[in-house]
């Protein structure tokens, strides 16, 4: 047999089961939810999965193929896991970049058992062979194994166990429509209110066996760019100053401190944030101008500032994006505490 037939290397996959969840070790796996009804916020998102699941098992049917698209750390990979468990199946997780060849995709799929989730982070960089090895799996729940090379090469058919695709994507737009129309659930998941942020503050610090009150949980929640993310990270940090300045216990004081120390202001800017906007503002009079032209002018990579600034920049009205370019709205320079410079270009939107 040709390379098709290979096992996928080794450190490419990763084999979950419900049962494995709670004895994960890293810090971010500990602090997950162990069931469906403990994920706090996307409420809708949350209704339509649970409705799915339920459906399912009283079906006794896999469930259909779910795409979950949004920025980086809304929940989408532990939603997958929740699935898995509420569905009482083994979750096999891999991502689009490591998947190179038909023969990786081969291993995966032929060792599904009856219902099990496979979940394919990034699933927006599969390549375009992979991709359409993936419709009839997806589809018809068979595959083409390739048993040779060359324009007489052979195949065999190969049937496979009813299976559910999980993917999930930060660029929704980048998967071709074939992809996106063999999902039968598709799923956006959004920044959290701030409210939600509290409450998954507040239970991260009881997983974590650190005291804090509602008060400091909040100013934890309202800097954490509308991320569980980044609110579970900055917690973290709260609690090493705690634990070095403030006796172990987080207060609003506290958590105002700490962060302040973290260059993360009430917004919850940091340093990158201010430097995008200060940059737009004072070196171009606050735009428009292209995003390349940023990039290169406070040293970072373009598609990082794209995916992972301009999004929650835009979101609190402090940037906004033109046909000519990224321009800084008013409530940028209050941030900076300048006043606008109103020239022809910038009046309409300074005005709004």
């Amino acid at each position: 047999m040709t390379a098709p037939l290979d096992r996928p290397r080794a450190g490419h996959i990763e084999i979950t089961t419900p049962a494995a969840l709670p004895d994960e070790t890293s810090t971010e796996a500990v602090l997950r939810p162990s069931r469906l009804d403990e994920f706090v916020g996307q409420h809708q998102v949350r209704t339509s999965l649970q409705i799915a699941i339920d459906a399912a098992k009283q079906r006794g049917e896999a469930l259909d193929h779910v795409l979950f698209f949004g920025l980086p750390g809304l929940g989408k990979t532990t939603l997958a896991m929740l699935m898995a468990r509420e569905m009482g199946v083994q979750c096999r997780t891999t991502s689009g970049p490591v998947l190179e060849r038909p023969g990786d995709l081969v291993g995966l799929l032929t060792a599904l058992g009856p219902g099990d989730i496979l979940f394919i982070d990034e699933i927006h960089r599969l390549r375009p062979q992979l991709e359409e090895f993936l419709y009839p799996a997806m589809e018809d729940f068979h595959v083409d194994v390739r048993l040779s090379d060359g324009p007489h090469g052979q195949t065999l058919p190969m049937d496979i166990e009813r299976f559910t695709l999980i993917g999930a994507t930060t660029r929704f737009g980048l998967l071709t429509p074939p992809m996106r129309a063999r999902f039968g659930l598709v799923e956006r998941l959004s920044f959290y209110p701030t409210e939600d942020l509290t409450a998954i503050v507040i239970r991260s610090a009881g997983v974590l066996h650190v005291p804090i009150d509602a008060a400091g949980a909040a100013e934890i929640a309202k800097r954490a760019r509308g991320t569980p993310r980044v609110a579970n990270r900055l917690l973290r940090r709260v609690r090493d100053f705690a634990e070095v300045r403030a006796g172990g216990s987080i207060t609003a004081d506290v958590a105002v401190a700490a962060l302040e120390r973290l260059n993360v202001d009430e917004f919850g800017l940091d340093d990158m944030d201010t430097r995008i906007l200060s940059t737009i503002i004072e070196k171009f009079d606050g735009g428009p101008v292209g995003l390349g032209t940023i990039a290169a002018s406070v040293g970072e990579d373009a598609a990082t500032l794209e995916e992972v600034y301009e999004p929650y920049l835009m979101q609190q009205g402090f940037l906004e994006r033109t046909a000519r370019g990224r321009m800084a709205t008013r409530n940028a320079y209050r941030r900076l505490g300048l006043t606008p410079r109103r020239s022809d270009s910038q009046a309409s939107l300074l005005d709004e």
